[in-house]
């Protein structure tokens, strides 16, 4: 069974030799010709990611309507239709419009960058093609968008692989396939054919067991060293790249979003208010005063007064800013709108730890003698056996494991002796297949220098003899020296240590020869030496100290879900700062029902050897805890649980699968970009928090105002025409606290939009301002004589958009009226003096407007003082604490305080914004 292309894309299909797998391919190793090149690519399209086809734009706008508040507006612009209240519906008509459009056009921004993100990452293949059957072959750079099954393609040492490929040849090959299963070492990959029966069909065993097989090289993973002839068995839809699918995830896509749940709960309280006003209104209108259906659109505009008709557009309105300005400053792409309030409410970040928290490459830990005791010469032997198995070997690039030796021997090397000769290679037994050393034999003509590599006690060894120099895993080193079985026992539990401490080990060792011609072999690796251990770690990402400091500062909880070894996992959180506790592995997962293992996750800090189910189970018990829980991956294991989390984020470098299936992309791995995405999403929802308490509480208090003067007053308090004008300008005016500035501490903690916290605040203030209201209707009563109907809905109509204006200015969280933005202010000023000069204008007549009398102002200007003074008492009381001081930011070599344990439902968290 082989990778054959049948249908529209290849077919994985597996066990086959290789010459089965190029028969079935029709082609050899010497490419395809390209008249055939270009019918298979006619037939099965370009080598590209699927991705999600754009939605049209009238799907998009009907996606807007499923929003409860613009269904509920909806219901309310019928009913007002229905009652021929037209001004009004047509008002709704207007404002459903807009948030639609502002929504879907937001979406489309969105699609278009993550789209322009892809263009980032393209790249060319060395691709082996003939022009004729007859022609010979010539390599050549191709567009990967290009590439057909069939294909012979060149690897090389920093390829990204373009798409699954069935090895032909390797020489020394090791890919790095962090992005497929999160291990941060490179595998070795052999032309070798798979046993049959094993993991190899991976159409009956699953996309992830083809990372098992060392003759497959995955579209996704990057070669580090070594070189590779490969036939490209699977392109675009069919690799396993594109074909690996979220286990797990789709059911928890179903569950409600952070931002879902709050919306909805505001949502119906809301309903559940409307649909007790307007009868309310109607019975009492009947009982009291004998009116009948001509009161249905009062109680009409009185449901629509409750309504926050603007809440949709001002929500879209927020959201869509704070996703362009972070588009524009190239820090992240929000691709789902809502998505950018979850951020900013998530107190658990589940991150990888590979190319997050640490680079994807090896730096020297330590290097110690027998005794455990650090010592330089260890680090130059085993950089004398790197440098020279390199040149000698003909390796095209050294592993990073030598790579790292090399690196950290010139930084500690001195400066060199120049009278000296120095070191001079003989030969390399480099690693292979089965062989975990390897072994550089030098010469000593003389005590020198080579580059940075320093002679080493030359007067151990005769002039001109040979010494040869042994590296690699520390078990079969260790087998070839000249110890006593204690001694040797002694050194394997040291390295056992080193390597629990998260290190990776390498054994170095050495011995004298006499100079000879003759070739050196395996055999010649015996009665060594021991000379001392090289450990190696992760190399630490430069700013994930700083960023872990931070995220601890604004009340987020990071967790690592890693594929890596439990001991490599917990060093790099140790480096870092990060107590790691106990590390829970997959198979301790495995063994836990979900309550166990919610339970289990709120106290863990690091998961190692994790499969992608089990991520994805990690990120749902979390969630399960009532957690905001946001995921950081890049590669195709943390698909599932990208698709677990109540935001999904993936670095632009991240595959493309990733990134389609993410919600937030972010311009790098960088966790300080994060940090910026998480405190726009906290400003929106300060702003959306803002609007809420703003206008509900106005409303309410209106609404109860309205409900006791139709009760107690001969006429209606306030026609529907003047409802409608009064809430179009403040409609107007709530536009402005979208670009509003939350002061700094609100950035600090998680905000989330909370019903019953917000039905609190707004029972309070509503109150407060209906006291107002029933202030102004006494002055109105003791200075208007006579019937005047006109003079008294004036009054009420000013004195509404003047408490209206205040509450703009005095109701935002934590900042003075001189320090708001200058659209706040002006948005105020204008509602202020609208609502003075309305009444006065032609316009007032028309509306039903007189002028009020000079005694009437007066008062009303008293009332209004009053109400002022005790709105801001009542706002200070109100505010929610402020956080304790942040400390001074941490010095970049220190590593930072340990991470706090997970935050409980506090009721400081619970009186963050709303």
């Amino acid at each position: 069974m082989v990778w054959a292309p049948e249908g529209s894309a290849a077919r994985p299909v597996a066990d086959g030799t290789t010459l089965e797998v190029l028969r079935a391919l029709e082609s050899g190793p010497r490419g395809l010709v390209e008249e055939r090149a270009e019918e298979r690519l006619a037939r099965y399209g370009e080598n590209t990611f699927p991705g999600r086809r754009p939605a049209p734009w009238p799907r998009r706008l009907a996606r807007g309507l499923r929003d409860p508040f613009t269904a509920v507006l909806l219901c309310l612009g019928l009913v007002s239709a229905a009652v021929a209240g037209w001004g009004t519906a047509c008002v709704i008509a207007v404002l459903v419009t807009v948030s639609c459009v502002l929504r879907a056009t937001g979406e489309h921004r969105a699609d278009r960058a993550a789209a322009g993100l892809r263009d980032l990452v393209a790249a060319t293949a060395t691709v082996r093609r003939r022009a004729t059957e007859t022609s010979p072959p010539t390599a050549r750079e191709l567009p990967v968008d290009q590439l057909v099954p069939g294909d012979v393609v060149l690897l090389a040492p920093g390829d990204l692989v373009p798409a699954d490929l069935r090895l032909l040849r390797a020489t020394g090959l090791t890919v790095h396939e962090a992005a497929l299963t999160g291990e941060s070492a490179p595998v070795t990959k052999t032309a070798a054919q798979a046993p049959a029966g094993g993991a190899g069909d991976i159409a009956a065993t699953g996309p992830y067991d083809a990372l098992t097989r060392p003759d497959l090289c995955l579209q996704g993973s990057g070669v580090v060293s070594g070189t590779g002839v490969g036939v490209v068995t699977a392109t675009g839809a069919g690799t396993v790249l594109s074909g690996a699918l979220p286990r797990g995830g789709a059911e928890q896509r179903r569950l409600p979003r952070p931002f879902e749940r709050s919306v909805n709960g505001i949502a119906w309280t809301l309903v559940r208010f409307m649909l007790c006003t307007a009868p309310l209104v109607l019975v009492a209108g009947a009982l009291l005063r004998g009116r009948g259906v001509e009161t249905l659109p009062f109680a009409v505009a009185v449901a629509v007064g409750l309504t926050p008709e603007m809440l949709p557009v001002v929500v879209t309105t927020v959201l869509a800013r704070g996703a362009a300005l972070l588009a524009r400053g190239g820090e992240a792409v929000v691709r789902r709108l809502p998505a950018l309030h979850d951020l900013g409410a998530i107190d658990v970040l589940c991150v990888d730890k590979t190319g997050t928290l640490t680079r994807d490459r090896p730096v020297v830990a330590c290097a110690v003698d027998a005794d455990g005791r650090d010592d330089p010469a260890v680090l130059r032997w085993a950089a004398v056996n790197a440098l020279w198995t390199l040149h000698l070997a003909e390796l095209p690039a050294p592993d990073a494991l030598d790579e790292a030796i090399l690196d950290a021997d010139e930084a500690a090397a001195e400066a060199p002796d120049d009278d000296t000769a120095g070191l001079d290679g003989v030969a390399a037994l480099p690693y292979g297949p089965g062989r975990r050393l390897a072994t550089a034999v030098v010469s000593r003509p003389g005590a020198g220098s080579y580059g940075n590599v320093r002679a080493l006690d030359s007067a151990r060894a005769p002039r001109g003899g040979h010494t040869l120099v042994v590296k690699g895993a520390p078990e079969d080193v260790l087998a070839l020296c000249a110890l006593a079985d204690g001694d040797r026992a002694r050194l394997v539990r040291r390295a056992d240590g080193l390597a629990a401490d998260g290190l990776r080990v390498l054994a170095v060792a050495r011995a004298e020869r006499p100079a000879r011609s003759r070739p050196y072999t395996p055999a010649d690796e015996r009665d060594l030496t021991f000379v001392g251990f090289v450990g190696l770690r992760d190399a630490l990402a430069p700013t994930a100290a700083e960023a872990l400091t931070v995220l601890a500062r604004r009340g987020v909880t990071v967790k690592v879900l890693t594929g890596d070894h439990p001991g490599t996992a917990a060093r790099a959180c140790r480096d870092l700062g990060l107590e790691p506790g106990e590390v829970v592995t997959g198979d301790r997962i495995d063994c836990l029902a979900e309550p166990e293992l919610a339970r289990l996750a709120a106290r863990t800090t690091v998961f190692a050897r994790c499969a992608p189910e089990h991520k994805a189970r990690v990120v749902r018990a979390l969630r399960a805890g009532g957690r905001t829980t946001g995921f950081l991956g890049d590669g195709v294991n943390d698909l599932a649980a990208l698709g677990s989390a109540d935001v999904g984020i993936c670095p632009r470098e991240g595959v493309d699968v990733a990134r389609e299936a993410a919600d937030v992309v972010l311009a790098s791995k960088d966790l300080t970009a994060l940090d910026r995405a998480i405190v726009a999403g906290r400003r929106s929802t300060g702003n959306i928090a803002s609007y809420l308490r703003i206008t509900l509480s106005s409303n309410l208090g209106n609404v109860i105002a309205m409900l006791v003067a139709g009760l107690l007053l001969p006429f209606l308090p306030m026609l529907p025409a003047q409802v409608l004008v009064q809430n179009l300008c403040f409609d107007a005016a709530q536009l402005a606290l979208a670009f509003d500035r939350p002061e700094a501490s609100a950035h600090r903690r998680p905000a989330v939009l909370r019903p019953r916290a917000l039905l609190r605040f707004v029972t309070v203030f509503g109150l407060l301002n209906a006291v107002a209201d029933l202030a102004t209707f006494g002055v109105l009563a003791l200075t208007v004589r006579g019937p005047a109907e006109e003079v008294f809905h004036a009054g009420w109509f000013t004195e509404n958009l003047l408490t209206q204006a205040l509450v703009i200015l005095l109701l935002r969280p934590g900042r003075a009226v001189r320090r708001a933005p200058r659209a706040i202010r002006a948005a105020a000023a204008a509602l202020a003096v609208v609502g003075v000069l309305l009444p006065l204008s032609p316009l007032g007549p028309a509306l039903g407007m007189a002028v009020p009398p000079p005694l009437c102002s007066g008062l009303l200007a008293v009332v209004l003082g009053l109400y002022g003074a005790g709105l801001a008492a009542a706002a200070r009381r109100h505010q929610p604490p402020p956080p304790k001081s942040l400390p001074p930011p941490p010095s970049p070599n220190p590593p930072p305080s340990p991470q706090p344990p997970p935050p409980e439902k506090s009721s400081e968290l619970k009186s963050d914004p709303v």
